[in-house]
């Protein structure tokens, strides 16, 4: 006879992911009462933290810390914590609040049922009244199409793989990609002594500190306290286009006490700097042919929006703060840098991708995402009764994926939840 199957769980409210967002989620449940497990695919706690780079550094300095019952009151406000510190906090705090997660249990199927949900998961199946979607906005490694056209002895990695210099072969590596990623894992390659090429994209650059203070907590005060003086551009309502929640973050650095980095810096140390990666050619990388033009728009970036709403937000909320600093006009540029680079010349041997990640709801037999698999949401209220969203970009405002906000977006959900 066939086995039968064992009978699914029965839980008031499964919560999917314990990240930063699941964790925050599961306080807020706690604090209402309302019965619920987290469902989390790792063995071990820690999220998405512990798909970084060994010498990586949060980005957002310790006052950024806004989790419920984890804010940082330390002597350091403005010191950055290394990945393994962020990762035992997050399991620190995980036994502290006594999250009730189920570990290895990775969600293979969501549906809806009569009055609820029914979940498969590797371990099991559920039976759930309301569901809470908090696995991130790092699920998916993005890898441009053209990346079956490099040769295969051409070792290639993710900046979701990387790890360290010694991952690499001996030999020059392109890192492709100039977001937080790409100019970092561009610094711990250059510390370690490589040749490196970097194909530059559009993220804009920004000083670590501006006005007297790092420029996060501009970008905080903005999202937090923006609309009660009417600048609303951090708000998730003021989005040019849905498109825009996936834009670049500032191009900063935690390490070294935090820092700024400079792609025209980078050159002058000896990154080989080209355009857009575009794809191979008979032996060759073929690269846009603009590269002063992407430098220009990238220094540009900072000026035509965030600087703008931190002057107004401190003119408007009365602060005293010191005047900006001048800029200094800067026009190096490489010696060379066309559109066509030899693989084999150039001793290239290692591609990293600083590409991006995009969402993963493949598990999810509703039909509630929108066309950049984004799901329809109010506040994290999805459309479909008992169902919810929480930690993803832009959710309600810029920092909604962040330390600094998701545990209030999740505190409103949990308030919408246990009204039901």
């Amino acid at each position: 006879m066939t086995p039968r199957a064992a009978s699914p769980e029965k839980m008031h409210t499964l919560v999917i992911g314990a990240g930063q967002a699941g964790l925050a989620t599961s306080y807020w449940l706690t604090q209402h009462g309302v019965e619920h497990q987290v469902l989390d695919r790792r063995d071990k706690l820690g999220g998405a933290w512990q798909d970084r780079w060994d010498s990586f550094y949060l980005n957002t300095p310790n006052f950024s810390f806004l989790l419920p019952d984890l804010t940082y009151s330390g002597t350091e406000p403005e010191r950055f914590l290394p990945r393994d510190t962020v990762i035992g906090l997050f399991r620190d705090y995980a036994q502290r609040i006594a999250a009730p997660v189920r570990l290895g249990a990775e969600v293979l199927r969501i549906a809806q049922t009569d009055g609820g949900f029914a979940v498969e998961t590797g371990r099991g199946a559920w039976l759930a009244h309301n569901v809470v979607l908090a696995n991130g906005a790092f699920q998916l490694p993005r890898i441009p199409p053209a990346a079956v056209g490099l040769p295969p002895h051409v070792t290639q990695l993710h900046s979701h793989d990387y790890r360290n210099p010694a991952q690499l072969p001996p030999g020059a590596v392109l890192v492709v990609g100039t977001g937080q990623s790409g100019g970092q894992i561009t610094e711990d390659l250059l510390d370690a002594g490589r040749e490196v090429h970097l194909s530059v994209s559009a993220c804009p650059e920004a000083p670590r500190r501006y006005r007297g203070q790092d420029i996060l907590y501009w970008i905080l005060q903005v999202n937090l306290h923006g609309p009660a003086y009417g600048i609303n551009g951090l708000q998730v309502d003021q989005l040019p286009s849905p498109a825009a929640r996936f834009m670049c973050n500032p191009l900063l650095s935690g390490n070294g006490g935090g820092h700024s980095i400079r792609l025209r810096g980078l050159g002058r140390r000896g990154v080989r700097l080209h355009g857009r990666f575009e794809g191979t050619d008979d032996g060759g990388l073929v690269f846009t042919d603009d590269l002063p033009q992407r430098l220009a728009l990238v220094e540009a970036g900072f000026g035509q929006r965030l600087k703008l709403m931190a002057d107004a937000y401190i003119s408007a909320a009365g602060i005293d703060a010191p005047p900006a600093e001048p800029v200094t006009a800067d026009d190096w540029l490489p010696s060379e840098s066309g559109a066509r680079l030899d693989l084999a010349a150039e001793g290239i041997t290692s591609v990293i991708w600083c590409t991006g990640y995009g969402l993963d709801f493949s598990f999810l037999d509703i039909p509630v995402l929108d066309q950049w698999n984004y799901p329809r949401h109010t506040r994290g209220v999805t459309e479909v009764p008992g169902l919810y969203a929480v930690g993803l970009p832009w959710l309600t405002k810029h920092l909604s994926a962040t330390l600094s906000v998701v545990g209030a977006d999740a505190e409103f959900m949990a308030e919408h939840l246990a009204a039901r």
